[in-house]
């Protein structure tokens, strides 16, 4: 299975798309070290292991720059203490899950390119740490902040961030898991 690039003219479709296809990488995360346990590092989980970190490395780190540039300033200025709040922790977990890729990503791009000291527990203790945050920070997102941020960002201006998405994801490699 592979995961595309969301590449949509609404800002609001872009970044909910972007999470479909991040739910469906950390679930190939999961699926990897299973495979990993019963398999070992194949060439099936070779290549796994590159594209998801390829994945990780590009489209979601464009991912949260388009969410600390778009939705985070607007809901900030909103002033109600309870949204400022929740963007800061949503601020908070951008930095725990850039800190928590940066131990994942040279464990997969290890794996990726035929390492033999890629230890599968390490990977499995990070890859719970980073999957669980995952899902409860887009949870968040989607629940809160987003729901906010469409009622707040007029319809024009979430177009003009789906195109500049788009174009960035149109100039960018193409960033599957």
């Amino acid at each position: 299975m592979s995961v595309e690039s969301p590449v949509l003219l609404n800002g609001f479709e872009a970044l909910d798309a972007c999470h479909r296809h991040t739910l469906a990488a950390l679930e190939r995360l999961q699926a990897l070290i299973a495979h990993l346990d019963q398999n070992g590092a194949d060439a099936e989980a070779r290549a796994a292991a590159a594209e998801i970190e390829h994945f990780f490395s590009t489209t979601v780190r464009q991912h949260h720059q388009d969410e600390e540039k778009h939705v985070f300033p607007r809901m900030l200025a909103s002033h109600d203490p309870d949204t400022v709040q929740t963007v800061m922790r949503l601020q908070q977990d951008h930095g725990w899950l850039e800190e928590d890729w940066r131990e994942l990503s040279p464990l997969l791009a290890g794996l990726a390119g035929g390492q033999t000291w890629v230890d599968t527990d390490t990977l499995r203790r990070g890859a719970e740490i980073f999957v669980a945050l995952s899902h409860d920070h887009m949870a968040l997102e989607e629940s809160v902040i987003y729901p906010q941020a469409r009622a707040r960002v007029p319809l024009a201006e979430q177009r003009s961030m789906g195109r500049e998405m788009a174009a960035r994801h149109r100039s960018s490699p193409s960033s599957r898991p």
